[in-house]
């Protein structure tokens, strides 16, 4: 039964010691949380007397004419609600034991509160697949099957109105003949199925009204209705054969051949290997059993993603900046920020190897959370050589089998090491010793849809927070909320430092927390063996087209390649690759379109197929057509910038034939392993080249690598957003970082048509700090983040003029506020993806005093059921 007036942000799951016992035979009620759209209150089930409920456990229970998962809250030794207890439903079964602690329990509160998101969709983000099921309605013919053949009936009564009635129509010569057109589609699809069961959804997709067709065909008896159970994720189960009795004369040759095989595999094998290596069948393994020989039994078998075999690794020697920075890191045993702020190549990796070690022999676990799993395999690889199978790897690539496994193993307590993506913040390690956020800067740490729009990082600092364990942010190119908030910045409001020393302390505005905390700022500013950072190479490409050269590829870059080919060296050549971005410059001049009045470039609008070519402004929503000659010099050499890894590597094919070349982007690392497998052939030296997009930046430590190639900086310089040149200046530096990490110098050539770039000039220098301060005097004067907060509503709809009429609204009702201040609505950078129209209204307002913002629930109200309205909270990607 539902419970009015429940607020859902302050509750608190009792410690699981704390289940209810009762010595007497008395009624037990426990309050669940349901998982199922719109319900946002407690509901009250029965416990079954078979069953020991705890707080936290994950159930199955019956809700309406299905059954849904749901989250155990408190335990009752009365009812609270005026309802006979006759009428209270039954809990159905316990899916899992739970594991919410209290401090866990508050951590998705706080994401549910912070992120205006159900408390149970933050739920399901926290758990595994399948833990949360959901029943469906099904269809089936009644008495045999379609095209398959007849079937045994199933069980009578499983709730199916259909169920028991005679189906007379079936008597008929042509019973479709009674039937509407509807029904008879209905009747056609089922015959058509080998089993003639299809869920109600699939008939209602197939069929138009095919509601109406099934509701005939039920009162005719022809169907039956049936609820399927949730299909929850279940341990692995396989049948095991223990030796247990001395091999008797008595037995057959064959009999005593494979107990003779058991004894020699240590007196256990899986039932289906031994059978294998025997070429026996089961029978015979019956019969042992029954005469006390063996014992077959079910063990478990978990489902965890296997790495290749790998040599053990022992710790490497430090050098003077690693061993200060994990001499500071080894000293917190209480909650603390550190930036491990360290030049690409410096030993970030090892730093962190040797901070977990001591932890993981203290009993403690540590949390490694990398941007994209897939893309850092050579960093498993070394957590793996270092510490064996104490590593766990956690994110949605694996299967939903692999991650129940996985997720299940940390909550026995061991101490361990789990690497996964933003998703694994979550993981339910009872002892965590530290959270490490490797590129912590990288923009996959934030989820744009679907809700919670998290961001991995601020999550990670409120589980710090509350586990009371450090947190160790690791960068080249830290993202400026974190330059700001340890105080690294130019002094502020926000923070002060401490003379003499690294501790900073300060109130962070990204935490939302007025308590202090302490901050730390650790620099490893030279690589290892005290190699040199690689010469960054400037090319205007301006010149190069006055001078003749139309190629993609500078004189500069070309001859570059035509080296590496002679000294049989290897290379990266990068490629900013995002079709709806592009932006449209100047080949003569180099001058970019941009908004009059938004310091932004001007995007090409893509609406659909053969429209009018429009130039707009995805902030004020600013529009012109495109020009045919540039407005400063007047060239007709206008171009949209966009050239993709295809048609480079067509390009590389013709101009070098005989370098050999492996295309790295997502259309070529689809399959799982696939990422792995290209560089590994790539480190055998199975190429010479490297070509590909931002996967090139994340995570690659190839030693032989001597040259990279920039091809065009300006799709990374021109987005319409105010974070383009943080991301650029973060690309560029990470990819040509790639080279000279062995003994062979590096060389790097970026090539674009504005060298003028405040960007340009900093990565030619590898100057984070000037870049960084030049940078956040423009976010200051503009309010934006780190000194300001944003909050993007995306709304979306199948009809264009709907859309945009909602999003008006919403933004009118907004604009009586006078604490924020409201850009918008504009129309997404792609108006329409998937047939759905998008739309998007931005708010901005300062940190240090929190405006009183909207009602999100009337906020919704305006929104019809046709348009769907997100609400993304510090949001990361805004075009």
């Amino acid at each position: 039964m539902y419970i009015n007036d429940i607020n859902l942000s302050p509750l608190v799951v009792n410690e699981p010691s704390e289940s209810y016992q009762s010595g007497e035979s008395v009624n037990r009620w426990v309050e669940v949380l349901v998982d199922c759209p719109g319900s946002t209150g407690l509901f009250t089930y029965r416990l079954p007397a078979q069953l020991e409920i705890k707080p936290g456990d994950i159930l199955s229970v019956p809700f309406g004419a299905q059954q849904l998962g749901a989250i155990a809250i408190r335990l009752l030794a009365q009812l609270n609600i005026d309802l006979p207890p006759e009428k209270i439903r039954e809990v159905e079964d316990i899916v899992s034991v739970g594991f919410f602690p209290s401090a866990y329990w508050e951590l998705l509160n706080r994401v549910a509160a912070y992120y205006y998101t159900p408390l149970i969709q933050v739920i399901r983000v926290a758990l595994p697949p399948g833990l949360l099921g959901r029943s469906q309605r099904r269809i089936r013919l009644v008495g045999g099957g379609g095209a398959g053949g007849q079937r045994g009936r199933e069980a009578e009564g499983q709730g199916g109105r259909g169920a028991g009635r005679s189906g007379y129509l079936l008597g008929y010569a042509d019973p479709l003949a009674f039937l509407t057109p509807t029904a008879r589609q209905v009747w056609e699809l089922l015959q058509g199925q080998p089993a003639g069961d299809y869920s109600f959804v699939y008939l209602q997709q197939k069929v138009k009204s095919a509601y109406r067709g099934i509701r005939e065909l039920l009162r005719f008896g022809l169907v039956e209705s049936y609820l399927e159970p949730p299909r929850l994720t279940r341990p692995k189960l396989q049948k095991a054969v223990t030796l247990t009795g001395i091999i008797d004369q008595e037995l057959t040759t064959r009999q005593r051949e494979i107990l003779e095989v058991l004894r020699r595999h240590g007196g256990e094998l899986w039932q289906n290997e031994l059978l294998q290596i025997c070429n026996a069948s089961s029978s015979i393994l019956k019969t042992l059993a029954q005469k006390g020989y063996i014992v077959v039994e079910e063990r478990e078998v978990l489902r965890t993603e296997q790495g290749p075999t790998l040599v053990g690794d022992g710790a490497k020697a430090l050098t003077t900046a690693q061993t200060s920075a994990l001499e500071t890191i080894q000293t917190l045993d209480e909650f603390a920020q550190v930036l491990l702020h360290g030049v690409t190549g410096s030993g970030k990796t090892e730093v962190y190897l040797q901070a977990i070690a001591p932890l993981l022999n203290q009993g403690k676990s540590a949390l490694v959370l990398v941007p994209e799993i897939g893309l850092t395999p050579q960093l498993t690889d070394r957590f793996r050589a270092r510490f064996g199978n104490k590593v766990s790897v956690y994110h949605s690539a694996l299967s939903d089998g692999e991650r129940y496994d996985t997720w299940r193993q940390m909550l026995t307590g061991e101490p361990q090491v789990v690497i996964g993506t933003r998703s694994a913040v979550f993981a339910p390690l009872p002892n965590l010793g530290l959270i490490i956020l490797d590129e912590e800067h990288d923009s996959s740490f934030k989820q744009d849809s679907p809700i919670p729009t998290y961001h991995a990082r601020t999550v990670a600092q409120w589980r710090a927070e509350l586990e009371h364990c450090p947190l160790v942010l690791g960068s080249a190119t830290p993202s400026l909320e974190t330059w700001v908030s340890v105080g690294t910045s130019p002094p502020s409001p926000l923070s002060a430092s401490r003379e003499g020393g690294q501790e900073r302390n300060f109130n962070s505005s990204l935490l939302n927390h007025e308590a202090g905390v302490r901050s730390y700022y650790l620099s490893l500013p030279e690589r290892i063996n005290s190699r040199p950072l690689p010469p960054v190479e400037i090319v205007d490409m301006r010149q190069e087209l006055q001078q003749g050269n139309r190629s993609i590829f500078s004189r500069s870059l070309q001859a570059a390649l035509e080296e590496l080919q002679e000294r049989k060296q290897q290379g990266i050549l990068f490629i900013h690759r995002r079709g709806h971005s592009t932006f449209v410059s100047c080949r003569s001049c180099g001058y970019v379109l941009e908004c009059p009045h938004c310091d932004v470039s001007l995007a090409y609008h893509h609406t659909e197929e053969k429209a009018p070519e429009l130039l707009r402004c995805h902030y004020c929503n600013y529009a012109r057509s495109h020009p045919k000659f540039c407005p400063d010099c007047s060239s007709p050499y206008l171009k949209f910038f966009g050239s993709g890894t295809q048609r480079v590597t067509q390009e590389l094919a013709r101009q070098f034939p005989e370098l050999r070349l492996i295309r790295f982007d997502s259309d070529t690392t689809r399959n799982k392993g696939s990422h792995r497998t290209l560089l590994t052939q790539f480190a055998n030296g199975e190429a010479d080249l490297l070509v590909g997009t931002q996967m090139l930046t994340k995570g690659l430590d190839l030693p032989q690598v001597t040259l990279v190639g920039v091809v065009a900086a300006d799709g990374l310089l021109n987005l319409s957003d105010y974070r383009a040149s943080e991301r650029a200046f973060q690309t560029l530096t990470q990819v040509a970082g790639r080279a000279g990490r062995g003994e062979d110098p590096g060389r790097v050539i970026v090539q674009t048509y504005t060298t003028e770039h405040q960007v340009i000039a900093a990565v030619r220098s590898h100057d984070y700090q000037s870049f960084s301060q030049a940078e956040l005097e423009q976010r200051q004067a503009l309010n934006y983040p780190p000194y300001g907060r944003l909050i993007l509503l995306r709304l979306s709809s199948l009809d264009p003029i709907q859309v945009q009429n909602t999003a008006q609204v919403i933004a009118t009702a907004l604009s009586t506020e006078e604490e924020f201040e409201i850009l918008g609505p504009a129309p997404a950078s792609i108006l329409r993806v998937a047939n759905r129209y998008r739309w998007q209204i931005l708010i901005k307002f300062a940190p240090d005093a929190l405006p009183q913002l909207p009602d999100w629930e009337e906020v919704r109200s305006l929104c019809p059921s046709s348009v769907s309205l997100t609400i993304d909270v510090d949001p990361i990607n805004i075009i």
